[in-house]
């Protein structure tokens, strides 16, 4: 600053001299002094400038990572410099006449629109790569993976998802190959009741660059099976009696359809069943008198399992006897 203020005091004490010749001479002379001295106050910037791609066709699409931006290392008048970040500065790519193809195209440093007196020093990338494709809509299904099985005695009888198809917009190279989507593996050990889970898709890097982590919603049908079963010995019980009495026999065979994974967990079958006669008013007027009773056989409700459904029992008719 010392410096221009000495300049600029020598110019005035120029051009009050009397010789013309001289003042001319001297102002050619000022003006080169100042160029060489003020001018050649120069200094180095790195900033970047945003690639714009202008003109795509709608029915088209870019499907590549490429660099958004331009890095730039200029040199100029600082005072120039200093107000060059403000400045709006971008590079436009005009795609109008864009065909479904990978094009590679040369950034050239003179069709980047800096200020008069801004010289590119460095620029980076050279060039950029873009692949283009049509872009197409497509509603895909989604199928679910799982693992293992449901705990035995249980069967799975199915898996709804919501959604089960979902509809994406992309590149037509990628787009079209795929027929389906995949959940992540889903594990069923030892799983015995049914159950709703969130479920994210297994997709691939293009897919998730086209729709991001995607989660659905699974649910899983867990159904006991009923099983066919003959027990024997299931104790009769007499109910409401008078006296002590005893029946004959003591026991029934009962055949019943019983949840698989309850009788699995139950160490001894016959517990799952309640048979007895009904004693009250039985008439019985002495010892050796015995009469012939009907018996009811009922399955055991256990929380957590379906119901036993009783088919059928012998014997229907039991003898009942005072006790001696």
């Amino acid at each position: 600053m010392v410096q221009q203020k000495k300049i600029i005091n020598w110019l005035i004490s120029l051009v009050r001299s009397k010789d013309l010749f001289l003042k001319l001479a001297s102002l050619c002379l000022g003006t080169m002094v100042w160029y060489f001295v003020v001018g050649a106050d120069q200094v180095d910037m790195d900033i970047k400038i945003p690639i714009e791609v202008i003109n795509l066709p709608e029915n088209m699409v870019i499907y590549n990572q490429y660099q958004k931006e331009i890095n730039l290392t200029v040199r100029g008048p600082r005072s120039i410099m200093q107000g060059l970040r403000n400045r709006d500065i971008f590079k436009s790519i005009d795609l109008s006449k864009a065909v479904p193809d990978t094009i590679v195209l040369q950034i050239d440093s003179d069709t980047i629109p800096l200020p008069s007196g801004i010289t590119i020093q460095q620029l980076q990338p050279a060039n950029i790569t873009l692949s283009i494709d049509q872009l197409v809509q497509k509603e895909i299904p989604i199928h679910v993976v799982t693992d293992g099985e449901v705990k035995l005695g249980y069967s799975l009888t199915g898996i709804i998802l919501n959604p089960d198809k979902i509809l994406v917009s992309g590149p037509k190279t990628i787009i079209d190959p795929q027929l389906a989507l995949k959940t992540y593996t889903i594990k069923l050990a030892e799983l015995k009741e049914s159950a709703t889970l969130p479920v994210h898709l297994n997709l691939s890097p293009d897919f998730i660059r086209l729709i991001g982590e995607t989660t659905v919603v699974a649910k899983l049908k867990v159904q006991e099976n009923m099983v066919k079963k003959t027990v024997d010995k299931v104790l009769i019980n007499v109910k409401d009696g008078a006296t002590e009495l005893q029946v004959h026999p003591n026991s029934v065979t009962v055949v019943a359809k019983v949840p698989e994974g309850l009788f699995l967990d139950t160490p001894e079958p016959s517990m799952l069943f309640r048979a007895h006669i009904n004693g009250h008013n039985l008439p019985i007027d002495n010892d050796s008198l015995s009469t012939a009773r009907p018996v009811t056989v009922t399955g055991l409700d256990v929380p957590g399992h379906g119901k036993i459904i009783v088919e059928s029992f012998t014997p229907t008719r039991v003898k009942v006897t005072k006790k001696k």
